[in-house]
């Protein structure tokens, strides 16, 4: 079944299906042959040369490696990290040894034993080279640091939320005591939900509750003011996000967009699956200066920092002013993140 895959763990042996790991494995390997050229060469044509060369082995042999890799990903993280290691080393130096042996079958290269051994040991070289940047990387960062940070992080959230929320059941004490009740009965409901361990993605349709029931805090205070169109077709039930993913993007809506207008606004929620990419878009009226556009950065770079933290670089979070269809100015946040299948 799709889900999303959080990105907590640092194990020495990465997961090469990540983006940002396949994108560190072949800007390494490509650095390697960059200054591998840059020693051996006489001067910069011959530089130029001796990379071009070095590139028609060193591409289709990382590519291959890779599709391996991220083919039989799952049975390398079973393994206990030096195995997998092992293994990834032993697949750099066979894949190696067999390139060389085609192009000796297509007579573009020659050369005896030595060659093949040369070769085989410097394949196997570069795989431990990248093998070993990254397990530098998984002690440098470890998985409890990683953890405390994104705790850090949530934790901020949630001061911003109870404060916001208060406010919406206090505006009601004295004018609607029933429904203030209601409201802090829901509140008590959120505030379960917020206490939960946040380290874990959680389904979808759990961060839409915690919307929805925020939701309608705001609409007891804002009344017709506040309305909400959402848009949420073909979500898989057990597709995962990021806790507190939502929800201060709803209250940066609220608060800096529909408030101060003192008139009636929508807040627009679109949820769409692309291929392997879910996208989120939330658009709101959009009044005031720097000072709006500064609330909704403070939100905005929380939000990015855990992304970065769960996906790496898989996750993208797109916020500005945009014209509206009718005419009007619109603040819109998009997010993209990952959908693939569950990962081990």
């Amino acid at each position: 079944m799709p889900s999303i895959k959080q990105n907590l763990s640092t194990s020495p042996l990465p997961d090469f299906r990540n983006l940002g790991v396949m994108l560190r494995v072949v800007l390494g390997v490509n650095l390697l042959a960059f200054l591998a050229a840059l020693v051996q060469s006489e001067g910069a044509s011959d530089w130029l040369r001796r990379f071009v060369g070095m590139a028609a082995w060193v591409q289709p042999l990382l590519l291959f490696n890779l599709l391996l890799a991220v083919l039989f990903g799952d049975l390398l993280r079973r393994l206990r990290p030096p195995l997998g290691q092992l293994a990834i080393v032993l697949l750099a130096a066979g894949s190696a040894a067999l390139l060389l042996d085609f192009w000796r079958f297509m007579a573009y290269e020659s050369g005896g034993w030595s060659r093949m051994l040369r070769v085989v040991l410097l394949g196997g070289l570069v795989a431990a080279s990248v093998l070993f940047y990254f397990a530098l990387r998984a002690s440098a960062f470890p998985s409890a640091v990683a953890e405390a940070r994104l705790q850090a992080l949530t934790a901020r959230i949630r001061p911003h939320f109870l404060f916001n929320s208060l406010n919406a059941v206090l505006s009601l004490i004295r004018a609607d005591p029933r429904r203030a009740e209601t409201a802090l009965e829901e509140l008590a409901d959120l505030f379960r939900t917020l206490m939960r361990d946040h380290r874990e993605l959680l389904p979808l349709a759990d961060e839409i509750a915690l919307c929805r029931q925020y939701l309608d805090l705001e609409k007891l205070r804002l009344g017709e003011r506040l309305r909400i169109d959402w848009e949420i077709a073909d979500m898989p039930a057990d597709l995962k996000v990021p806790p507190l993913m939502l929800q201060p993007l709803l209250e940066n809506a609220v608060y800096y967009g529909i408030e101060p207008s003192g008139e009636t606004g929508t807040i627009r929620i679109r949820f769409a699956r692309r291929g392997d990419t879910l996208h989120i878009d939330l658009t709101n009226p959009f009044c005031g200066g720097v000072e709006r556009l500064s609330g909704h950065g403070m939100a905005l770079e929380n939000i990015r920092e855990r992304l970065a933290l769960y996906y790496d670089i898989e996750a993208s979070l797109k916020a500005g002013e945009i014209k509206g269809a009718d005419g009007g100015r619109e603040y819109r946040v998009h997010i993209e993140l990952p959908c693939q299948s569950r990962r081990s």
